[in-house]
C-alpha cells in the first residue's frame, strides 16, 4: 500500500456518527449464468471474481485510514462465508485476487479447492478480529442466493469502518441479480459507486 495525499480530518464526513452508507443495483448476470450451466463452473465463485476485479478498479474501494493518515492498497484480496452443501458447517475464506493467476478459470479452481478444504477441516477458515479488518487489505462479500431481495443493510463494527462490504442476491427470471454494496463516504462517493457497478457489469458481460 501506498500513503496518499488526503486530509482526513478536515474530511466533512470524517466527524459524522457514521460515514458508512450503501447502495444497491441489479446488473444483468445473463452470459455468467448460462456459461457456468453450459460449462459446469460455480456461477458463485465466477460472481465472487467479477465483483473482486470491479471492487479493485475503483482506487477509492482500496483506501483505509491508519493513526489518522490516508493509505491506498494497491488490491483487496476477497473474504466470505462459505457453507457445506448440507448448511450445518460454516466458515470464512480468504481468497487470493484473480489476477495472481493465469486466468479466471485457473482461479476458479483453486477457490472451490480452498473451499472445499476449508470445509472439510483440511485447511483452517479465515479468522480476524472485525476490528482488525480496515488494518487488512481484503473487502468482504456475501451472497444470499435464496432472496430476490431490493435493499440490504450491512452490520457495523465500528461507524469509521472504511472495508467494503458487498452482497448479492439470488438471480431472477430476467437473469437480474441485485447487488449491493456499502462504503465509507469519507472516501467513495456517487461517482465511485456508479463505476464499480459499470466495472461489475462489463466483468459479468465479458462471458
Amino acid at each position: 500500500m501506498k500513503k496518499i495525499n488526503f486530509d482526513v480530518k478536515n474530511n466533512p464526513f470524517y466527524n459524522f456518527s457514521s460515514a458508512r452508507y450503501a447502495m444497491s443495483a441489479r446488473i444483468n448476470v445473463e452470459n455468467l449464468w448460462k456459461f457456468c450451466k453450459e460449462n459446469d463452473y460455480s456461477f458463485f465463485v465466477l460472481s465472487l471474481g467479477c465483483l473482486m476485479n470491479a471492487t479493485n478498479r475503483v482506487e477509492n474501494l482500496k483506501r483505509r485510514i491508519i493513526d489518522d493518515e490516508a493509505f491506498e492498497y494497491d488490491y483487496l484480496e476477497g473474504v466470505t462465508p462459505i457453507m457445506n452443501e448440507d448448511q450445518d458447517i460454516y466458515r470464512e475464506m480468504r481468497v487470493k485476487t484473480p489476477q495472481e493467476f493465469e486466468d479466471i478459470f485457473q482461479w476458479h479452481d483453486y477457490v472451490k479447492k480452498l473451499s472445499d478444504d476449508i470445509l472439510s477441516g483440511e485447511k483452517e477458515g479465515f479468522f480476524i478480529e472485525m476490528e482488525q479488518r480496515d488494518l487488512t487489505n481484503i473487502a468482504n462479500y456475501s451472497c444470499i442466493p435464496w432472496v430476490d431481495f431490493d435493499m440490504i443493510t450491512s452490520c457495523e463494527v465500528d461507524p469509521r469502518a472504511i472495508q467494503p462490504l458487498i452482497t448479492w442476491g439470488k438471480v431472477n427470471d430476467d437473469y437480474e441479480m441485485t447487488v449491493a454494496i456499502t462504503v465509507s463516504h469519507i472516501f467513495v462517493m456517487g461517482r465511485d459507486l456508479a463505476y464499480f457497478y459499470e466495472y461489475a457489469q462489463e466483468e459479468f458481460d465479458s462471458f
